[in-house]
C-alpha cells in the first residue's frame, strides 16, 4: 500500500541509491529517527570530553628546532623551567617604585607561598623593571602532560584570589599573567565565546528560516534535528582526539557550532527547496520527499564530499594544529550529511504539509519570483554577468598579496580586557619589548667534555653582538655542565616580524657557526616556535592547497562526466578565495590597524571558501545539467538554473554567511578575522561565483562544458521525472526568452 502511494506518479521506476534512499525514509520515518535516538544516547554516555589547547608548541612535530631546544631544556634543567605564571606589581598611584615597594613585594610571595596554595611550588622575585615602574614574582607550579589537565588554571583562580586579599590595604596593585593566566582566560574567554556564539548562530537561522518560509515549524527543524547531531557530533571528535593524540586549538569548538548549524541548515535548505518544488507540481507529501532526496541528495553527497575531503587534506599538514582541525570539521560535516538524507526527510515524512504551517504560500510559486527575472536577463546577457561578477572577484584579489601573518595564537584567543592581557602589556611598556617572552639559546656538548668558563662567557658576548639582540643573560649549566641556557632577550616584541626574522636569521645563524667546537646550539622559545610555525605553513600551503584542489576537481569530474566544467568551476573558486583573502586585508590589515592577519587564516579560508563555495557550485550547476537534459538550450538552461537553484543558493548563502559572522561577536582577534574572512567567501561564493560567475560562463561555453561527455544530452523525460517543475516551467520560460 505505502509503495503504491509512491509509485502513483512512477516514484518506484526511478533506479539507483537516492531513489532507494529516498523511498526507504519516507516509508519508515519512525525507524530513522529511533535509530538517531539511540546513536545519541549511546554516544553521549559514554564519549570523552573534547580537549582543547592554546599551547603553540604542542602544534608542532619534534624535528623542528624550537621543539628540539624545548626538550633539551626540559631534559636538562628540569628545576629551572619558565614560570608558569607571572604576577606583576606596581604602585596604587603608579609613580616608580621605591626600595620599601620592593621589600613589600618580597614579603608578598612570603606570603603567598605561606597560604599554601594547591599546584603552586615556588615563588620567585625578580629585579624592579629598569624604569622602576613594576616588578615581578615567577610562579612555579608541575608541568602539565594532559590537556584535560586542569591544574594550572585552578592554581591560577586560587592564586588571583588570595593575590587581591594580600593586596588590600597596601600601596601595591596587580594581575597576574603568563602561561597558565593566559590559558585559564582563554578558556573563560572561549566559554563566553561559545554561549555568544551558538545565541547568535541559532537566533539567526530562526529569524531567516521564518522569513523565508513563515513557517515556525520550519525555523525550529534545524535547531532540534541538529541539536542531537551535534551531540554525536562532539563525541565522535572527542574519541577521534583520543585516539589519534590530536591537538585541538581551543578555537575548533566555536567553529563547531557554526559548522553543524550552517551547514546543516544549507543541506536543510537544499532538501526543503525540492520537497517544496515537487509539492507545488502535485505530488503528495511522502512522494515529494522521496523525490526531493532522489535530486537533491546528489547535489547534497557532492557537496559534502567536496567539504570532507578539502578538511581531511588538512591531515597532510605538519602542524598539530592543522591535523586536529580538519578531522574534527570533517567528522562534523559527515553527521550532516547523514543527517541531512535521513533525519531530515523521515521527520518531514512524519509531517507532510504541516511543516509549512500557518503559511500556504508554499502551495503557489510566486508569479514575480525575483530570481526568475535575474535568469531571464542572464539567459540574454551571459558575456556582461560573468564580466561584472569577475571583474569584482579579481579587483578585490589584487589586495590579498599584501598578505601578513601573525602567530601569536594565546593572545588572539582571548579579549582585550582580561588580567593575562591587560598585565602583559603593561609588562612590555615597562621593560624591553623582548622580555615578556625571551629566547633561549641551548648549548650542548657533543663529545661529553664539559663546557669551560672561558668558551662559555666568549660564546655569551658573540650572541649579544648578534643584530635584534637587546641583552644575554649569563650562561647558567646544568648539573654535569654538558649543557648550558643563555636567556636572550630581543629588542622587538618577541611576537613581531622584526623578532622573528632576527630570530630565523642573525641569531641562528650565529648560534649555530659561532659554537665552539664539540658542541652544538639551539634556539628556542617564542618566538622561535612562531619561526617554525610559520616554515611548517608555508610547506603547507604548497601541499594541501594542490592536494585539496585536485581531489574535488577530481569530484566534480566525476559528478558532472566532464573535464571542462570542473577546471572553470575550480578556477572560479581560487578566484573568489583570492577576492575574500583581499577583502580581509583591506579591512583588518590595511585600514584596521593589525600587524597582520592571524597564521592560519589563509588556511582555514581556503577549506571553507573552496569547500563550500564548491557546494554552491555543483547545486548550481547540476540544476543547469538537469535543465539541459529537459531539452533547453544553454542559455536557456542557465534562466532556469538560477530561476530555481537561485533562491535555494540565497537562503542557503545568507544563513552560512550570517552563523559564520557570528564568530565576531567572541570579543577575540583570531574568531572576528575568522568570522569575516568565512562570512566574507561564502557570501563571495553564493552571490557573486555561483549565482552570477558559473552560470554565466556555463552558458557561454554551451554544450563544451560537459565535453567529453554528453551530461548535458536530453534524456526523453527520463533525466526528470514527469510533474518536475523544470519541465512544467520550461515553454513558460522558453516563451519568455523569445519576448
Amino acid at each position: 500500500m505505502k509503495e503504491a502511494v509512491l509509485g502513483a506518479r512512477g516514484v518506484t521506476a526511478e533506479r539507483g541509491f537516492f531513489p532507494r534512499l529516498g523511498r526507504w525514509v519516507a516509508l519508515h520515518p519512525w525507524r530513522v529517527i529511533a535509530a538517531w535516538v539511540v546513536v545519541a544516547i549511546a554516544v553521549v554516555g559514554f564519549a570523552p570530553k573534547l580537549a582543547t589547547t592554546t599551547d603553540e608548541s604542542s602544534f608542532l612535530p619534534s624535528h623542528y628546532e624550537s621543539i628540539q631546544a624545548l626538550n633539551l631544556q626540559e631534559s636538562a634543567f628540569p628545576q629551572a623551567a619558565a614560570p608558569a605564571a607571572m604576577i606583576v606589581l606596581e604602585r596604587a598611584d603608579n609613580g616608580p617604585l621605591t626600595a620599601a615597594d620592593s621589600a613589600a613585594v618580597s614579603a608578598l610571595a612570603t606570603k603567598l607561598g605561606n597560604a599554601h596554595i594547591p599546584d603552586v611550588t615556588a615563588f620567585q622575585v625578580g629585579e624592579p623593571a629598569p624604569n622602576k615602574q613594576l616588578q615581578t614574582i615567577g610562579v612555579q607550579m608541575p608541568k602539565e602532560n594532559d590537556p584535560q589537565d586542569k591544574q594550572q588554571t585552578d592554581a591560577v583562580k586560587a592564586l588571583r584570589t588570595q593575590l587581591q586579599s594580600d593586596l588590600s590595604g597596601t600601596s601595591l596593585k596587580g594581575g597576574i599573567t603568563g602561561d597558565a593566566a593566559q590559558a585559564l582566560d582563554s578558556q573563560s574567554s572561549g566559554n563566553k565565546a561559545e554561549a555568544l556564539i551558538g545565541i547568535a548562530t541559532i537566533g539567526l537561522i530562526l529569524i531567516l528560516l521564518l522569513v523565508i518560509f513563515r513557517s515556525p515549524v520550519i525555523a525550529l527543524l534545524p535547531i532540534i534535528t541538529i541539536g542531537v547531531v551535534s551531540q554525536i557530533a562532539d563525541g565522535l571528535i572527542a574519541w577521534a582526539s583520543k585516539a589519534f593524540d590530536l591537538k585541538t586549538d581551543s578555537s575548533v569548538t566555536s567553529m563547531l557550532i557554526v559548522v553543524l548549524f550552517g551547514v546543516g541548515t544549507d543541506y536543510i535548505l537544499f532538501f526543503m527547496f525540492r520537497y517544496r518544488e515537487r509539492l507545488r507540481a502535485g505530488d503528495a507529501p511522502k512522494e515529494a520527499v522521496a523525490a526531493a532526496v532522489t535530486k537533491a541528495g546528489e547535489a547534497i553527497l557532492s557537496a559534502a564530499g567536496a567539504v570532507i575531503v578539502s578538511f581531511m587534506a588538512l591531515t597532510l599538514s605538519t602542524l598539530g594544529l592543522f591535523r586536529s582541525l580538519g578531522p574534527a570539521l570533517a567528522i562534523a560535516v559527515a553527521v550532516t550529511l547523514v543527517a541531512g538524507l535521513t533525519l531530515i526527510p523521515s521527520v518531514v515524512s512524519l509531517l507532510g504539509t504541516k511543516v509549512f504551517w500557518p503559511s500556504k504560500a508554499w502551495k503557489t510559486e510566486p508569479r514575480g519570483a525575483r530570481f526568475a527575472g535575474i535568469g531571464r536577463s542572464m539567459g540574454r546577457h551571459p558575456a556582461r554577468y560573468a564580466a561584472v561578477s569577475g571583474i569584482v572577484m579579481a579587483a578585490l584579489a589584487v589586495a590579498a598579496f599584501s598578505f601578513r601573518p601573525t602567530f601569536d595564537l594565546s593572545s588572539g584567543s582571548q579579549g582585550k580586557g582580561s588580567e593575562s592581557t591587560v598585565w602583559q602589556d603593561q609588562l612590555k611598556t615597562a621593560s624591553s619589548a623582548g622580555a615578556t617572552m625571551p629566547s633561549q639559546v641551548m648549548l650542548q656538548s657533543t663529545n661529553g667534555a664539559k663546557l669551560t668558563k672561558d668558551e662559555l662567557t666568549q660564546y655569551q658576548g658573540t650572541l649579544g653582538k648578534v643584530p635584534g639582540v637587546a641583552q644575554v643573560s649569563d650562561p647558567f649549566p646544568n648539573s654535569t655542565d654538558t649543557v648550558a641556557f643563555y636567556s636572550v632577550t630581543l629588542k622587538n616584541d618577541p611576537s613581531s616580524s622584526a623578532a622573528m626574522n632576527t630570530v630565523k636569521g642573525p641569531l641562528r645563524t650565529t648560534a649555530h657557526q659561532a659554537a665552539p667546537a664539540g658542541t652544538s646550539a639551539l634556539v628556542g622559545g617564542t618566538t622561535a616556535i612562531f619561526v617554525d610555525i610559520n616554515k611548517a605553513v608555508n610547506h603547507d600551503y604548497a601541499v594541501v592547497f594542490p592536494v585539496a584542489a585536485i581531489i574535488i576537481t577530481l569530484i566534480l569530474g566525476l559528478v558532472l562526466r566532464s573535464i571542462v566544467a570542473p577546471l572553470y568551476l575550480m578556477a572560479s573558486v581560487g578566484l573568489g578565495f583570492g577576492a575574500t583573502l583581499g577583502a580581509t586585508v583591506l579591512l583588518f590589515q590595511n585600514s584596521g590597524g593589525n600587524n597582520g592577519l592571524i597564521f592560519m587564516l589563509p588556511v582555514i579560508m581556503y577549506m571553507f571558501v573552496v569547500a563550500l563555495g564548491t557546494d554552491y557550485n555543483i547545486l548550481m550547476i547540476t540544476r543547469l545539467r538537469e535543465e539541459s537534459r529537459a531539452g533547453k538550450t544553454p542559455r536557456e538552461a542557465a534562466a532556469e538554473a538560477v530561476r530555481h537553484a537561485g533562491p535555494t543558493i540565497g537562503a542557503a548563502g545568507l544563513i552560512l554567511a550570517g552563523s559564520f559572522a557570528s564568530l565576531m561577536l567572541a570579543g577575540q582577534s583570531t574568531l572576528t578575522q575568522m568570522g569575516f574572512a568565512i562570512s566574507a567567501g561564502i557570501a563571495i561564493a553564493a552571490f557573486v561565483m555561483a549565482m552570477f560567475f558559473t552560470p554565466a560562463v556555463t552558458a557561454l561555453v554551451g554544450h563544451a562544458a560537459w565535453w567529453p561527455g554528453r551530461a548535458d544530452a536530453v534524456r526523453n523525460g527520463a533525466g526528470v521525472p514527469q510533474g518536475q517543475g523544470s519541465q512544467e516551467h520550461g515553454p513558460a520560460a522558453e516563451a519568455s526568452m523569445r519576448r
